[in-house]
């Protein structure tokens, strides 16, 4: 099998490997953890029941989901709230148990991954409420190797266990996006009527968020006009007939009737959904009509069921049906599993996907995808202990250590994590909180080139499709330069009470054992085993098998030691410095120089 399988103990550079991609980043002590487990054991320990996390709060310290919307709401404010919350949950700060952090990071890791695939912008949207309701729908979909009950349907004594089970993959995952609140409102859902169909998210559905356009670069060239090889324009209009009749819900789950709070939502999730447009039991402005699809599709139709009507109307539930027979029938076709298991592949592992690789390696990842019923689950653990995936195979340019740019949230969460800094935590400083995400964090992303939540195109982040400079698009001069500002920002000499700068000196005791940090040579290997993905059979003299030069070495040495080069014997001025501890400012101006060399490097930059 192209993927291969790795069996052997991870070992320092693929535990660290592993964490970078599947987690943001990790602290010595977890890629040391890791480094003695297997991949097997590895992902094992990633992929545990986790906690779901408590709704974000505002200022005052008032949780605002759960409310009905009002006149008076400053959204700006709300949204401002929740991007806070949702980095922080990234960074996970509030975790107090260490043993869970990797494993919550990968869930996040994953969530982002769906806001990547199935793209929203929050200016657009403007609604903190459906975000946060989106985002929580890709969490009950991120971790999703087993089935759950439904969440109306309550354990009792005389039923313990609920016999009632909902699918969780990326299929049902798709079905529930289309009727999601943020989507009905990003790609104007809500417009999409009898008689005059709004187009927009039955072509992203099948461009961008399934089936896609093929490989780039090595797609057939269409028949005829209005051919996209894969679909066409009739499947398109005919998708859009089926998507009619649905508009967001402005009050989320809860509805004044009479004088009662009424809940409504979807009982599969627990979350709210789109609700009928112009009637609430009847669907009045859908598109009833038969919709045919084109020979791409095998000229499949789709027809309401009659079974589901209501008064004779076509129902909540038949427009449900028949969107589950449209995403059915995309997921029926065998370059959906594909294009899925293409954007899984360059977010984990590399951008470039060649013809053989494709034929090759994503198949087998397509064909995992389909045999396990749509579950990533299966699709990352084939891939997360493969070979392939640590240790590349012959004939792939796969480039897998130090392949790819880190986006703006993989650097900044990504240092976060490499040196356990610690935000200010809300329960503890509500004003330094937000005060630190809102005027730190989440700018420091968009000074890189990432606006958080609001990706430049309906594509979403160039970076993770666009062809053919993919994640290189992180980087421009202004965008490197502001890298590298961000890292010299938080390499202090004392600790700041913000939580945002590191205390080199005191880090350095606490996590480099002594015999290392008193050599100033060993220091460098070993704070490039843990921050650098390439690090191994390092030297300071010239050889062709060190993964680094010894000219790069060399220059992370003469900057950590240049307070030392009046002395005839820097390194070991540094070693007697460093055991008699005799000026500690000094000591820590050093390590600062030589932190600040090693993390502003293009090497830092990759993961």
């Amino acid at each position: 099998m192209p993927l291969g399988k790795l069996t052997e103990s991870l070992g320092k550079k693929r535990a660290a490997h592993l964490l970078r991609r599947a987690c943001f980043g990790a602290s010595i002590a977890e890629i040391d953890q890791f480094s003695n487990l297997t991949p097997q054991e590895a992902f094992e320990r990633l992929y545990i029941e986790l906690p779901d996390p408590a709704p974000p709060v505002d200022l005052s310290g008032q949780e605002w989901i759960s409310s009905v919307p009002n006149e008076d709401e400053d959204e700006n404010e709300l949204m401002s709230y929740l991007r806070a919350w949702m980095v922080d949950q990234a960074v996970g700060s509030t975790l107090t148990d260490p043993a869970i952090k990797p494993s919550y990071a990968f869930r996040e890791r994953l969530i982002f991954f769906f806001h990547t695939l199935f793209t929203t912008k929050i200016s657009e949207v403007n609604s903190s409420r459906a975000i946060y309701f989106q985002r929580e729908l890709f969490r009950k979909y991120a971790f999703d190797r087993d089935n759950r009950s439904r969440p109306d349907i309550e354990s009792t004594s005389d039923n313990p266990l609920p016999d009632v089970e909902i699918e969780v993959n990326i299929k049902e995952l798709t079905k529930k996006v289309s009727v999601d609140n943020a989507m009905l409102i990003f790609l104007d859902g809500r417009q999409n009527v009898k008689g005059s169909p709004n187009e927009n998210y039955a072509r992203e559905l099948l461009e961008l968020y399934s089936i896609g356009r093929g490989l780039e670069g090595h797609v057939p060239e269409p028949e005829f006009d209005g051919d996209y090889v894969y679909f066409t324009e009739q499947d398109v209009q005919a998708g859009a007939k089926v998507l009619s009749g649905f508009t967001n819900d402005p009050y989320f789950l809860y509805r004044q009737e009479a004088s009662d709070l009424v809940k409504y939502g979807d009982p599969d999730t627990g979350l709210p959904r789109g609700i009928l447009k112009g009637n609430s039991t009847q669907a009045t402005q859908h598109d009833n009509s038969t919709k045919q699809f084109s020979s791409r599709f095998g000229n499949s139709t789709i027809t309401p069921n009659p079974e589901l009507y209501l008064n004779g109307y076509p129902s909540e539930k038949s427009l449900l049906d028949e969107i589950s027979q449209l995403v059915d029938l995309i997921y029926a076709q065998d370059q959906t599993p594909i294009h899925i298991c293409r954007r899984l592949y360059r977010y984990f592992v590399y951008h470039t996907i060649s013809e053989e690789l494709e034929n090759d390696v994503i198949k087998e990842m397509a064909d995992i995808l389909v045999a396990n019923n749509y579950k990533i689950y299966y699709v990352l653990e084939a891939l997360f202990t493969s070979s392939h995936f640590y240790d590349g195979e012959p004939g792939y340019d796969n480039d897998n250590f130090g392949g790819i740019i880190k986006s703006p949230f993989d650097l900044v969460v990504g240092f976060h994590k490499n040196f356990n800094l610690a935000p200010p935590i809300y329960s503890d400083a509500a004003e330094d909180y937000f005060k630190y995400y809102g005027e730190v964090m989440i700018p420091e992303l968009g000074k890189q080139g990432m606006d958080f939540y609001e990706p430049y195109e309906v594509a979403g982040y160039s970076a993770y499709h666009q062809f053919p400079i993919y994640n290189r698009s992180w980087i421009t001069t202004n965008y490197l330069t502001n890298r590298y500002s961000f890292i010299s920002d938080r390499i202090a000499t004392n600790d700041n009470p913000n939580g945002g700068e590191i205390d080199i000196l005191n880090f350095t005791r606490s996590n480099i054992p002594n015999s290392v940090a008193r050599d100033a040579k060993a220091l460098i290997k070993y704070l490039a085993e843990y921050f650098l993905p390439m690090h191994e059979e390092l030297s300071f003299e010239s050889t062709d098998t060190s993964e680094l030069t010894a000219a790069r070495l060399n220059y992370f040495l003469n900057a950590f030691l240049f307070e030392y080069q009046l002395n005839t014997e820097p390194e070991i001025t540094w070693t007697t410095e460093w055991d008699n501890e005799p000026d500690t400012e000094k000591l820590a101006n050093s390590l600062m120089s030589l932190y600040n060399a090693m993390l502003q490097s293009p090497e830092y930059q990759l993961m």
